[in-house]
Parts: structure tokens; C-alpha cells; sequence
């Protein structure tokens, strides 16, 4: 009997790929998905025409706007559910992020959280659109050398909000296994005998390239492979590891993911959530305050490694 649904681990096998491939087409919004319980799913039909478009030989984009084929349906199911269940959408695509759903999930049903994966910019801009609960910023102001407070002041104008951090992250440079071209340094960047693999505009990482540059005063135009973006840290880094490029932008975890490259760490980032202060969002801050705060969730973190939890939980700005 042919089945309506399936899991990513069986999908994994009906496709004969990783696990984590099949998580990345669901991030690019190429694999429509849904979340039942602490399962993502992914309809049949859905399946059926990701192979067929691939039949067909066809590139497709990663995903870049703001509203998601997740996201749409997030919407529309919104309303079917009862009076005392919120949908919430939860923005951003760190592995933290998804401990923090499971989180809600286990801590409360007056909530239902709902996982969009886009960028930093792109996810307060959709806040500031009304299409977003809790978004995930990680975005150097390279003046200030501070994360976040500025941008998020900028773009959410004329609304109250609060700043909690969830995570501290190494943020570097992923090259190949024995780092042949010496790279050590942000100035490298600039040398005719390195080409680079970039992020997607709106990224924290395209955000942090960026600013590195100017504050080196390095112009892009010099940069090779600049226009060249993966749309997730394990795209760039992939695409180091496979020869395309000598180095990238991204993040220490998954350059443990992913063979044949080492991480060089330059900067410690500071990963914060952004919600607004709103009466309606008065029981979710509370609650994400405590789950921050709480040792089973830290553990949680402490357990997949990587992460500095010293500030987590902690608000770093309100208005």
C-alpha cells in the first residue's frame, strides 16, 4: 500500500541519500514539510514532484523569501486550530533552534511551534511584517563590533521588542584538510591565488563577510568567487571540501559535518532571539524565558556541544 506521508529517515532511503540532504531540501523550501510531534513529514505528492522535476534536469534556487511554502501553509493551518492553540513561527536555521521547538512542544500545548529556515535580515524583516514569532539574528555591526541591537533597532522601527541571547558560536573560515593555501586571516581573502564560496544576501554570514571587508578595507570587486553563494553552512562548506573553492564563511559546527575541511576561528557571534512586546506575546516571552533559563534545555545544548551558554537566557535589550 502506497503511503501518504513519509519521515526524512525514510525518505533518506527512498531518495538513496543522507539524512542531512534531505533536512537541506527541506530548508531550501524545495521539499514542502510539516511538523507531527517531534517528526518532520513530507507528503507523497510532494516527493513525487521533486522527482519529477528532477527528471527534468532543472536548477532550482535555495530558499530566499521570506514567505515559504512552510510558512504559507503555517498561515493557512493557523486557523483550524483551536482557541486555545497559537501557531508560532520560529525563524532562523541553527540546530539550537530546533531544540528550542522541541522544547515548546514538550513545555506547553498553548503553543505550536512552526520552523521557517531564513537568514538574519530576512527574518526580522519578516517580523517587522507581522510573519514571524521568534526570529534568530546573528549580524556583526562591524562600527561597534557589537551583534544585532543595531539592526534590530533599524529595521524593527516604531515597535517595542526584546533582545534574549540564546547561544554564543565560533564563526571562521572553512579550507581543505592541512589548509594548502595558508589562509589564517580575514586579509587573506584578497589574494589573486584564492577563490572564495559566499552566502545568500540577508545571512549573518554575508553580513559578517561583509563587514570584514570594509573594516579591512578589502572591495568585493577584488574578492574571487564573491557571486558564488551556497544558501547554508553546509553548502559552503561542502563546496570546500569538494575543490570548488579554497575557503568559506560559516560557522565551527558544521564544519565538524562535513570531511576533508578544517575550521579556522576568527570571531566569537553572538546568536540572539528577537519578539516583540506585544499583550498577545506576554505568555510567549515568559515561557521562552523560562525554557532559556532552564538546566534541562541548557543540558540539552551543553550535550550536542559547541555552543557557550553564558549568556544564554539573559535580555540584552528591551524598549
Amino acid at each position: 500500500m502506497t503511503k501518504d506521508t513519509y519521515t526524512v529517515e525514510e525518505i533518506s532511503q527512498l531518495l538513496k541519500v543522507s539524512k542531512l540532504t534531505v533536512y537541506d531540501l527541506i530548508k531550501k523550501g524545495i521539499l514542502p514539510a510539516y511538523r507531527v510531534g517531534r517528526q518532520m513529514r513530507v507528503d507523497a505528492k510532494d516527493i513525487d514532484a521533486y522527482k519529477s522535476r528532477g527528471k527534468g534536469d532543472t536548477c532550482y534556487p535555495g530558499n530566499d523569501s521570506i514567505r515559504t511554502a512552510l510558512q504559507d501553509s503555517t498561515y493557512q493551518q493557523e486557523t483550524k486550530l483551536g482557541s486555545g492553540t497559537r501557531s508560532i513561527i520560529i525563524s532562523g536555521q541553527d540546530l539550537s533552534l530546533d531544540i528550542l521547538a522541541n522544547s515548546i512542544e514538550k513545555w506547553t500545548k498553548s503553543f505550536r511551534p512552526l520552523r521557517s529556515y531564513v537568514g538574519s535580515l530576512d527574518s526580522l524583516i519578516s517580523m517587522y511584517l507581522g510573519e514571524a514569532d521568534i526570529v534568530s539574528t546573528h549580524l556583526l555591526d562591524g562600527d561597534t563590533m557589537d551583534y544585532n541591537i543595531s539592526y534590530v533597532r533599524k529595521i524593527l522601527v516604531n515597535e517595542s521588542f526584546i533582545v534574549v541571547n540564546l547561544i554564543i558560536r565560533r564563526a571562521g573560515l572553512y579550507v581543505a584538510t592541512g589548509n594548502p593555501k595558508k589562509i589564517t586571516t580575514w586579509s587573506d581573502l584578497k589574494r589573486h591565488d584564492i577563490r572564495i564560496v559566499n552566502r545568500e544576501k540577508g545571512s549573518g554570514a554575508r553580513v559578517l563577510l561583509d563587514e570584514q571587508l570594509r573594516i579591512h578595507s578589502i572591495s568585493k570587486e577584488v574578492v574571487s568567487g564573491y557571486e558564488h553563494v551556497e544558501t547554508n553552512h553546509l553548502g559552503v562548506a561542502g563546496a570546500v571540501a569538494n575543490g570548488i573553492a579554497d575557503v568559506g564563511i560559516g560557522i565551527e559546527k558544521a564544519s565538524k559535518l562535513v570531511n576533508n575541511i578544517e575550521f579556522i576561528p576568527l570571531i566569537n557571534e553572538r546568536y540572539d532571539l528577537v519578539l516583540l512586546k506585544t499583550e498577545r506575546n506576554k505568555p510567549l516571552i515568559a515561557m521562552l524565558l523560562d525554557i532559556l533559563q532552564s538546566s534541562t534545555f541548557q543540558k540539552e545544548l551543553t550535550a550536542i556541544g559547541g555552543y557557550d551558554l553564558s549568556f544564554t537566557g539573559k535580555i540584552l535589550f528591551e524598549n
